[in-house]
């Protein structure tokens, strides 16, 4: 693994049962960045964050975090000590009050940093004799956020951590990671199925589905990359079979075919013109587009 690769997983799969969750997932993960995990709900992204940090055992493949194999049990401890967790549940303890849950999870980190405690407690309006069982869960996602961002981590791990917050909430939680990041040097890795919110923050991305990765790259590059491609015939469109690099989808309807291509549209566009269409039509695609075209349905 590079030096700047956090995370890095290959062929990584996990089986539950007749149900493999994960099937064959490959992830690289470059140091500094908002890493974005997008997929629809049961894609395999919260089991993939159990088996990075060595909360599952893998059936299969590899996965590494700082250059540690996760599946190893002093290894996957090294990893959770510089990793800083926020699980879709927000795991804390209702009969505590902030404080209390404070002043519990500091000692297991002895790069707690008490700066960071006190500004994100005025941050996010904690009050420390405020029980954790009276928070709204926006207030019980800003809490857990702060245990984990007070930990001194490299890296945090967050399992769709603006899940059922208003959109003031959301804002305000993603805009202080991506404060947090710009001044602690960190790398964010975040599951979500939310594409703005990946879209707003993520400089590199990876689409998940059906337990494997379908799209991964740095969002730029793949905005730059991926684009939709309309020919119109005079007639009924030719059952012609496409040979350009990139070419990941074909629809034809009538007079028209629409391509997806990964690869941008210059070698589509150069076979294409063979067919002599009346036009050629050639439109960028968004992060929703991408994720939309990529992820395979369920019939």
């Amino acid at each position: 693994m590079a030096e700047t690769t956090v995370i890095e997983t290959a062929d990584l799969r996990k089986r539950y049962g007749d149900t493999e969750a994960v099937r064959g997932l490959t992830l690289q993960v470059p140091g500094g960045s908002i890493f974005g995990f997008l997929g629809r709900n049961g894609a395999g992204k919260t089991t993939t964050i159990k088996l990075l940090l060595g909360m599952a055992r893998p059936s299969g493949g590899d996965a590494r975090v700082f250059n540690l194999p996760a599946s190893s049990g002093p290894s996957s401890v090294a990893i959770r000590r510089r990793t800083g967790f926020v699980s879709e549940d927000k795991d804390l303890y209702d009969f505590m009050t902030v404080e209390e849950m404070i002043r519990f999870t500091a000692p297991l980190y002895p790069k707690w940093r008490k700066d960071l405690e006190e500004r994100y407690l005025r941050k996010f309006e904690l009050r420390p004799s405020q029980t954790v069982k009276s928070l709204s869960r926006g207030m019980r996602t800003k809490l857990a956020l702060l245990l984990a961002l007070c930990r001194g981590a490299d890296l945090l791990i967050l399992d769709e951590p603006t899940s059922g917050l208003d959109p003031a909430m959301t804002e305000e939680v993603l805009q202080a990671l991506v404060v947090h990041v710009a001044s602690e040097q960190m790398t964010v890795f975040f599951s979500s199925h939310q594409i703005a919110e990946v879209e707003q923050i993520a400089d590199h991305v990876a689409i998940i589905d059906h337990g494997r990765s379908v799209v991964a790259g740095a969002l730029d590059d793949l905005r730059e990359r991926y684009r939709r491609i309309q020919l119109v015939f005079d007639a009924d469109a030719p059952a012609w079979t496409f040979t350009s690099p990139g070419v990941q989808r074909i629809r034809r309807k009538g007079r028209v075919i629409t391509l997806i291509s990964s690869a941008g549209s210059g070698h589509v566009a150069n076979e294409a013109r063979a067919l002599h269409p009346v036009s050629i039509d050639v439109t960028p695609l968004s992060l929703k587009d991408i994720f939309l075209e990529t992820v395979v349905s369920e019939d």
